[in-house]
């Protein structure tokens, strides 16, 4: 790979339509064709952001940012997707610490933490365990305890999506007392572990597993704040929602482009199809084009919620505070959008095969990974809660809970 690409002239990361991005996504995007074939981690692609600095576009530009809009980022997401769609589902964890660090600047001045992010540095975290405790109940088994000097952490997470590939992980925990706490440690200190085990069938890449924690010191400087879910000064948590969303938007955008190109490349066709050649087959050239309406539609819909988190994240980076009004509505379209285009994605990643014929079953396509990725996505925080809460909402006027995965 040359390194011909050469950082925007400002220092900051680059403007989302500019030919810097548009080489930085073909890299990606090259990289995991590669990979596809010959396997191994996305590591070039992180390699990208950092030095590119992906992870601060949010900030404003006198920070060292961009300063994207939430629509920006979420067009973004949409186009890493459709080049790796594990890359910005690795930075989902992160993106979200950025928020919350511009929200809480003024309270955390003093802090490192947003010349760390313009710097490149990214940001992970574990929060989800294998335990008995209901999910979403916000009871952990991991502990922070008080030693005579700081802290130990200790204990094991799960679903621990890019914590493997960043420089810091925040982990919530529990103290003694039982009640919730935040610490914020690099990703490298002694006792922490990365256990590759992650075995999903999709999102193959994105670190996953494990994260034991084995008596691992805290500085009591590196507890951070924490606000409760019922706190409504607290933002809801739509934006992580969202990004899987979008993710499955830029999905569908690859399943288009490589329906089109398994059409566009067939020689072959039945003796009793509509014409002589695949490309011109009325039937087949029906079924791309309503895989590309469900790609626009995907898209379409994502970003219609984004324009909602703009309106939610400008308000509360503002006002050091969350809007609990406009934050219900960036939380309720993000729902929405995921029940409205789960099946309408799937779906589509099952037609591709119809183009391709018994050929494009073979291993040596990868056209599975559409699918299988689509599906680890979206099971994310099931969808018949997500529609049935908005079922109440459109009945009873019950408001979405007020908990982590709304």
């Amino acid at each position: 790979m040359t390194e011909s690409l050469v950082r925007s002239g400002n220092g900051q990361p680059p403007a989302l339509d500019s030919p810097e991005s548009a080489e930085i996504l073909d890299r990606i995007a090259t990289d995991a064709r590669i990979r596809r074939d010959q396997g191994g981690r996305p590591e070039v692609a992180l390699q990208l952001v950092r030095r590119h600095r992906l992870g601060a576009v949010r900030l404003p530009v006198e920070l060292g940012g961009a300063g994207y809009s939430k629509r920006q980022l979420f067009e973004l997401v949409i186009r890493l997707a459709e080049a790796d769609p594990d890359v910005p589902h690795i930075l989902r964890v992160h993106w979200g610490f950025v928020e919350d660090r511009l929200r809480l600047r003024h309270r955390e001045a003093g802090r490192p933490w947003l010349a760390q992010i313009a710097d490149g540095l990214l940001f992970g975290g574990a929060s989800s365990e294998l335990s008995s405790h209901t999910v979403g109940s916000r009871a952990y088994d991991t502990t922070v305890t008080p030693t005579a000097d700081g802290y130990v952490l200790r204990g094991r997470k799960f679903y621990s999506t890019g914590s493997q590939y960043s420089d810091y992980l925040r982990i919530v925990a529990a103290d003694p007392k039982g009640d919730t706490v935040n610490v914020l440690i690099p990703a490298d200190r002694a006792g922490v572990i990365h256990a590759d085990d992650w075995d999903g069938i999709g999102q193959r890449e994105t670190g996953s597993g494990t994260t034991i924690l084995d008596d691992v010191r805290v500085n009591a400087d590196e507890l951070i704040t924490w606000e409760r879910w019922e706190d409504d000064a607290r933002p809801r948590s739509a934006q992580p929602q969202l990004i899987l969303h979008a993710i499955a938007a830029g999905i569908l955008r690859s399943v288009t482009t490589d329906a089109a190109e398994q059409l566009r490349t067939r020689r072959r066709t039945y003796a009793f199809a509509a014409a002589d050649h695949p490309a011109a087959d009325p039937q087949l050239l029906e079924v791309v084009g309503r895989l590309s309406a469900a790609a626009f539609v995907a898209e379409s819909t994502v970003l219609a919620a984004a324009d909602a988190q703009d309106l939610a994240a400008t308000h509360a980076v503002g006002h050091g505070a969350a809007d609990p009004g406009l934050e219900h509505e960036a939380s309720l379209l993000a729902a929405k959008t995921k029940v409205g285009i789960e099946g309408l994605a799937l779906t589509a990643a099952a037609d591709l095969y119809a183009v391709g014929g018994a050929s494009a079953t073979r291993a040596s396509a990868h056209l599975d990974r559409h699918w299988r990725n689509l599906r680890t996505l979206f099971s994310h925080n099931p969808t018949p809660y997500k529609a049935r809460a908005i079922g109440d909402l459109e009945v009873n006027g019950t408001p979405l809970p007020r908990i982590g995965f709304f």
